[in-house]
């Protein structure tokens, strides 16, 4: 399985979702820097199950236990490496589903490459359990960008089509700390109310996450496959709800003229700067510095109270599936801190790579 990501700043994540534990280890994180364990603590909770009415009753504390990297709550250059253990298992809500693929889950696809032999509980390895230790070393960066000036905040854009306050580069970070992170708090009573109505009838609904990377100095990143782009993007598609992404304009830019897109340049006295940011804050993978902008579509959760169709991949016979367990009728809500965990890993390794920030210590 490949659950390694980076190139300088290196993140591995072991566990499965209904394993003893899960967790990671972070290769690569300067020495020297002090770590905020009660900050680390409160963004892990945005993250956490059994919280509120549109999330899983599943209750897991999520409090990563870290057995090395950190000495006296600062990094000591040795990988960072935690352990989550899960406390709220039941193995046996998957009982019926040792045969039977959920439709819109992994469990076909990891039947067919691991031969039956993958963990088939919970998701194993491809649950969205796995995005907690994602959180936490993401939870790291961003500690240790806002050092730098650096901001990621996130917001949910949109809920089975109710659709927020447009962000600006103020109001996200005050959205971004809502307990319902949205801009505009009406819009957030009608996204909850599709929720609950999706939830009423053994249904779910996905949405959009807009994430914005704010203080990003110009001339981070590649051309060609180790752009911004591509960086991001490959952190972001690890949380395993997440179907699509663009960038700026995005899929917006197709409808466009050029001379509506492209981002006119302008000197503020200091720095040049565009009156518009269309690009999302990337030109040719490189950042500009202007604020780095994109958005996650999340697709509602697969796993439904309604009965639904699929095979028994024993006997070949087609069958009606009922799934039993825990599940969020909404995975938005929760995924909004694992997206801007995913920004911060892919930002801070190319801030590494670049020099920005020093390798080695602080």
């Amino acid at each position: 399985m490949s659950s390694t990501f980076g190139k300088i700043l290196r993140l591995s994540v072991f566990g499965q979702s209904h394993s003893a534990g899960i967790g990671f280890s972070l290769d690569g994180f300067p020495a020297g820097f002090p770590v905020d364990m009660e900050a680390l603590s409160a963004f892990m909770s945005r993250r956490a199950p059994g919280k509120n009415e549109y999330s899983t009753p599943r209750r897991e504390k999520d409090i990563p236990e870290f057995i090395s990297g950190i000495v006296d709550g600062v990094t000591c250059g040795a990988p960072i490496a935690a352990v989550i253990f899960n406390s709220d298992v039941k193995k046996n809500d998957y009982a019926n589903l040792k045969s039977v693929p959920r439709p819109g889950h992994a469990d076909f696809t990891a039947e067919i490459k691991y031969g039956g032999y993958q963990d088939k509980t919970g998701g194993g390895h491809f649950s969205g359990r796995l995005t907690a230790p994602i959180c936490a070393a993401g939870a790291l960066c961003i500690q240790l960008l806002k050092s730098r000036g650096i901001e990621v905040a996130a917001h949910i854009k949109a809920i089975h089509g109710v659709c927020d306050a447009p962000m600006s580069p103020e109001n996200i970070l005050s959205a971004r700390d809502k307990p319902f992170p949205v801009i505009s708090d009406e819009a957030g009573e009608d996204m909850r109310r599709e929720i609950a109505d999706a939830k009423s009838r053994g249904d779910s609904v996905g949405g959009i996450i807009e994430c914005a990377v704010l203080g990003l100095p110009p001339g981070v990143g590649d051309p060609m496959f180790d752009g911004m782009e591509n960086r991001i993007a490959g952190a972001a598609f690890a949380v395993p709800a997440i179907k699509g992404i663009e960038f700026g304009a995005g899929f917006g830019a197709a409808s466009m003229y050029g001379t509506e897109n492209n981002d006119p340049f302008y000197c503020d006295g200091t720095d040049v700067r565009t009156s518009t940011n269309n690009s999302g804050g990337i030109l040719g993978g490189i950042t500009t510095g202007m604020p780095l902008v994109f958005s996650c579509a999340v697709k509602p959760t697969p796993s439904v109270a309604t009965p639904q169709k699929s095979v028994d991949m024993v006997s070949g016979q087609n069958c009606n599936l009922e799934i039993h367990g825990r599940h969020d009728p909404c995975i938005v809500p929760r995924a909004v801190p694992c997206i801007e965990a995913a920004a911060a890993l892919a930002v801070t390794d190319a801030l590494i790579e670049c020099g920005i920030i020093a390798k080695g210590s602080i």
